[in-house]
């Protein structure tokens, strides 16, 4: 008897049942918008243009990195796909974009229909949340890139913006409020050195308060920040201003991060001690004897979204929103100097 894909590691019988389960949950997200259903070769999505002038598109891919090695060791893979759409949402609302829709692109070693089910279901809640429509995706078995139960996964977002209402930070000046929202954790960002500075043994342990384990901490969703950034503009034109600019603050942390959103020959000067970093930060400083240019290049240390309004605005932000809270300036820099500084 010749050889079959089976005996190649790819259970073709086992894919199939991973799509019957898979497009369920598709299916839960569908919008008006969306033609033909999950299936086709590609994806019919049609879209209204008139509740935007001048229409733009705004698309962005990203994935979950290693924070995928926590859900894997512990078995936990209902709200990865939460931490996916909601990262990927956040990267195009930061410009003033909604969401229409989104595609995501699951890679295993070994599929198991049950787990490939628990995962894209976790991203349809999440596009339900959002009122986005998962429209459709892939899922790829692939035992010679993929150990054993190791999987990747990838998402694809596209929304669009009229064109006057694109947040690009043109309008930041020096002495503009920056304005920070907490994060739920640490996101999706830093878990390669987090692995190495907390044992798998770790994850199981208790937290402080002895309510949960360290990995249900570290599994915590990445937070979406749409809501809240509808809100903070709407509150910003009531008061006959906009926001300026939104940072979306993963990888690269906060050194990266808001100089995206600033033009050139400002930065920032952030207030350290303005908010309360959670406990899972310092854990991990400590653990790793790690310094604090590293912790704010790499970790978001309870800080997930800033925004920069004027001066007169920042009362209304911090109304609009209620764990807003104020946490620095923005100031001039010169070309060479830094462009975020904490005091």
């Amino acid at each position: 008897m010749g050889r079959s894909y089976r005996d190649a590691g790819v259970d073709v019988e086992e894919a199939r049942r991973a799509v019957e389960l898979i497009g369920q949950a598709a299916a839960s997200t569908a919008t008006p918008s969306v033609l033909g259903g999950v299936g086709g070769f590609g994806s019919l999505f049609r879209l209204d243009p008139s509740p935007y002038p001048d229409p733009v598109l705004v698309a962005s891919t990203d994935g979950v990195g290693t924070k995928l090695k926590v859900a894997i060791a512990l078995e936990r893979h209902d709200s990865i796909g939460v931490d996916l759409v909601n990262h990927c949402i956040n990267d195009i609302a930061v410009q003033g974009a909604d969401p229409l829709f989104f595609l995501d692109y699951l890679a295993v070693g070994r599929l198991r229909a049950e787990v490939a089910s628990e995962i894209v279901q976790g991203v349809a809640h999440a596009c339900a949340a959002a009122g986005i429509a998962l429209v459709g995706g892939e899922t790829a078995e692939m035992p010679d890139v993929y150990d054993g139960d190791d999987y990747d996964l990838a998402g694809f977002i596209v929304g669009v913006v009229a064109r006057r209402d694109v947040i690009d930070g043109r309008g930041v000046r020096a002495g503009d409020a920056l304005i920070g929202l907490p994060s739920s954790g640490l996101h999706t960002n830093g878990y390669s050195l987090v692995r190495k500075v907390l044992s798998e043994g770790e994850w199981r342990r208790p937290t402080p308060d002895g309510d949960r384990m360290i990995g249900d901490v570290l599994l915590e969703p990445h937070r979406s920040y749409l809501d809240d950034i509808r809100l903070l503009r709407r509150a910003m034109r009531d008061a006959g201003g906009d926001a300026l600019a939104f940072a979306h603050i993963t990888g690269g942390g906060w050194i990266d991060n808001i100089p995206r959103t600033l033009p050139a020959g400002l930065g920032v000067e952030v207030e350290t001690g303005s908010w309360k970093v959670p406990w899972i930060f310092s854990i991990i400083q400590e653990r790793g004897d790690i310094a604090d240019d590293e912790m704010v290049r790499t970790f978001n240390l309870g800080i997930g979204l800033t925004l920069v309004v004027h001066p007169e605005h920042a009362d209304a932000a911090l109304s609009a929103v209620p764990d807003a809270v104020r946490v620095g300036t923005v100031v001039p820099v010169e070309a060479d100097a830094p462009r975020v500084a904490f005091l």
